[in-house]
This record gives C-alpha cells, sequence and structure tokens, in this order.
C-alpha cells in the first residue's frame, strides 16, 4: 500500500508540472514577422496612391571599419586608382561626388567647398551674356577649387535643345537637330556634326555632353520625337552607336537618355507620366538603342521620371530598383547610371526632396542630378549614418563615378 500511494503521489507532481509548463507556453509572446532587408523591392503601390515618406527599412550595421575592397569590385581599367582614391575619402567627399548640380555662378565656389560636389550642369542662362574666355576661365577656376577634377555637362542634343550654341558668341547659328541633320546630310553629317560639338565644349572645358537621345519616336505628335532621331529602333540604334564612338573618338563624355524609353508619353518637367506599354515592346523595340549605345562604349544612362508599369507601377523609373536592375542585369550595363533632375514636376508631385534623393541612391543610382542638392545631400549622408542606406551602396556609386573621370582624362593614374 505504501508503494502504492508513493506512486500515486509522483502522478500527481508530474501533472502538475505539466500544467505549468503548458500554461508557460501559451502566454508566450507571439514569434514577430522579420522586417523588410534593404534590397527588397519597394511595395507596389498604384499611381494615384504614390507614397510620399521613405519604406520601412533596415541595414545590417556595418563593421566598424569596413572593407571597401571588398564589398565592391571594380569594372574597368581605371578601377585600381579609382578604388585607391575612394579609400581616402570622407563619407562627405563621397556623397558630395554623386551629385550633379545645376550650376549656380554666384554659389559655385563655396558650393565645391562645402558639398564637395562631383559637378556642374550648365544651363542656358551660365551662357547668356558670357565670351567663350569668359566661360573657360570660369571653368578652369573651378577645376582648380575642386579637390577631385569635376563633371562639367550640358544638354548640346541639337534642335529644340541647345545650351551652348543658341548664342552667337559661341557659334554663328545653333546646331540642328539630328534628324534634320540626317536629312541633309545622312550619317557623314551626324558624325561631322558630333565632331563639331565636342570641339566646341571641349575647348570651353565642358566634358560631358548629355547626348545623345535614344528614345524611339516616328510620331511627329510626340513630346519627344523632335529631339529624337525619328526614326524605328533599328535606325536609331545605327544613329546611337554613330554618336556615341565619335564621342569616345573625341574623348567626351556621354549619355545615353531616356531609359527606358519616353514612348509618347508626356512631359515630366511638369507632370507624371505614365507609361502603359508591355515589357515586351521595351525589350523588343525601345532597348534597342540603348543596347548600341552600351555597346559602343557610353559611359553613362540618365533614366527617366516615367512611371513604366509594366516594371514597376509604384515607382518612377529614376526611383525603381527593378528599373536599375534591368539596366544592370538585362542589358550589362557596368557605367554610371543618373537620374533626371530631381526639382521635375513629376518627382516633386511624388515625394519631397529628402526623399528622392535617398530614394534614388536606394534604387541604384549613381549620379544625382540635383537643383536643391543643399537639402538633399544632408539628407543622404544622414540616411548613410542612420542605416537607411548601406555605405556599401555609396561606395560603388562613387567607384563608378571615379573610374569614369579617369577614363575621361580629368585625373592620371
Amino acid at each position: 500500500m505504501k508503494h502504492l500511494n508513493f506512486l500515486l503521489f509522483l502522478v500527481i507532481i508530474a501533472l502538475f508540472i505539466s500544467g505549468c509548463s503548458s500554461r508557460k507556453d501559451n502566454n508566450s509572446p507571439p514569434t514577430q514577422e522579420p522586417e523588410p532587408s534593404i534590397g527588397a523591392s519597394p511595395s507596389t503601390n498604384s499611381p494615384t496612391d504614390i507614397p510620399t515618406r521613405l519604406p520601412s527599412l533596415t541595414t545590417t550595421p556595418a563593421p566598424t571599419e569596413p572593407s571597401i575592397t571588398g564589398s565592391i569590385t571594380p569594372s574597368s581599367e581605371y578601377g585600381q586608382a579609382a578604388l585607391q582614391l575612394l579609400n581616402q575619402m570622407s563619407l562627405e567627399e563621397k556623397v558630395g561626388q554623386m551629385f550633379f548640380v545645376r550650376y549656380n555662378r554666384e554659389t559655385a565656389l563655396d558650393d565645391l567647398e562645402k558639398y564637395h560636389l562631383g559637378g556642374f550642369i550648365l544651363f542656358s542662362d551660365a551662357f547668356s551674356q558670357q565670351t567663350k574666355s569668359g566661360i573657360k576661365d570660369a571653368l578652369a577656376g573651378y577645376q582648380s577649387a575642386s579637390g577631385i577634377p569635376l563633371l562639367i555637362g550640358v544638354d548640346e542634343e541639337g534642335g529644340t535643345v541647345n545650351r551652348v550654341s543658341k548664342y552667337t558668341a559661341f557659334r554663328k547659328v545653333p546646331f540642328k537637330a539630328p534628324q534634320e541633320l540626317y536629312q541633309l546630310g545622312g550619317f557623314d553629317l551626324i558624325v561631322s556634326d558630333t565632331i563639331e560639338k565636342a570641339k566646341l565644349l571641349k575647348s570651353l572645358g565642358i566634358n560631358i555632353n548629355l547626348a545623345p537621345v535614344c528614345d524611339v519616336s516616328t510620331n511627329s505628335k510626340d513630346f519627344i520625337n523632335q529631339r529624337s532621331f525619328g526614326q524605328d529602333a533599328g535606325a536609331t540604334s545605327e544613329y546611337v552607336k554613330t554618336v556615341v564612338t565619335t564621342m569616345n573618338e573625341q574623348g567626351i563624355g556621354c549619355t545615353l537618355k531616356h531609359f527606358p524609353g519616353y514612348g509618347n508619353n508626356i512631359d515630366t518637367h511638369t507632370g507624371i507620366a505614365i507609361d502603359e506599354r508591355s515589357s515586351g515592346q521595351f525589350y523588343a523595340n525601345d532597348f534597342l538603342p540603348f543596347e548600341a549605345g552600351i555597346h559602343a562604349g557610353a559611359g553613362s544612362i540618365l533614366v527617366s521620371h516615367n512611371i513604366v508599369k509594366a516594371f514597376d507601377e509604384g515607382y518612377p523609373a529614376s526611383l525603381s530598383p527593378k528599373v536599375h536592375n534591368i539596366l544592370r542585369n538585362d542589358l550589362e550595363f557596368t557605367g554610371v547610371i543618373m537620374t533626371d533632375d530631381l526639382s521635375m514636376d513629376a518627382i516633386k508631385k511624388y515625394t519631397n526632396n529628402e526623399n528622392a534623393a535617398v530614394l534614388a541612391v536606394l534604387a541604384g543610382n549613381d549620379l544625382l542630378i540635383a537643383s536643391d542638392y543643399g537639402i538633399q545631400i544632408p539628407a543622404v549622408i544622414a540616411a548613410v549614418e542612420d542605416k537607411t542606406l548601406p555605405p556599401e551602396n555609396i561606395d560603388a556609386a562613387v567607384l563608378r563615378i571615379l573610374e569614369w573621370k579617369f577614363s575621361l582624362g580629368l585625373m592620371d593614374q
């Protein structure tokens, strides 16, 4: 009997312990879902529900002394020299290099000292009431004042977009549009015109022409048509190849624009353009001139602010990681990717200045064309410091920019 009572006592104790354990498990907090990681595609939003603030993003904290060499890979013969320079730069200097800003004569020298800018873009007002010698001396002065040589760019496309030749102090008549040149003299005239543009710009100290326009447009009613070659994708590809090859031979940087192809969309200076075309149309048509330019050795590509629904319904192409992945992976472009101007209405209606710059870097842009750089540069620096932006993104972008500068002969290896 004593043994039976002892066994019964043990059973009661076991049941009591089991019940306590069960209650403890039932009261434990539920397992939390992991937060999305950096590099994840942004959530899809309809164009009428565009986000106005950064998505929730997290990063893995960087090591105390990150190894730049181990996290990024040079993509050209100038890579080692660029990497050596990169390793000597502060965060502020790196972020400054990513900004290709609208030139302001009144603040240019102060901007160089304060922001360590990557370069200036000169618009028509920079050449108004100026002389060749005046522009040349001013730009040489900025180069001397800059710790790292500057990209100095203009949009000298010919036709409706001429920043320099619209003034007789620089050329007797403005450069003609590509369509008109071809009608007058075919590709021979395209080549000679490209050579003359390059020589004029380089004589002034300008080292980048944001051209050629790669958009395919055969409809004269399209917004982009007058700036395009005006023919089908095959002919436009031959035009782009010709211009890029000639510009490279002349030692001036070129920019393929406006990826992924403008089509018949509205002007994004004044509003948001929503492209309804299928992805197949882009791969079979609009991408062909960009591929021709890449194979010809173009150093940079400019991405438009159009929302291309086939690739990303929620973000303009310039802020879309998906669009940039197409450039890097499908078209195998290893050069510099830049945004269109972040001050355009298509971006202002989408998000504010600070977020636009940070989203642009997260998307995969290397260079940010900016007018509001006084707000955007500090925003990018802060995003790196609070780990919204991984430092590796900055390093990879700046490495490509420095490689481009070396390739243009702006720096000696």
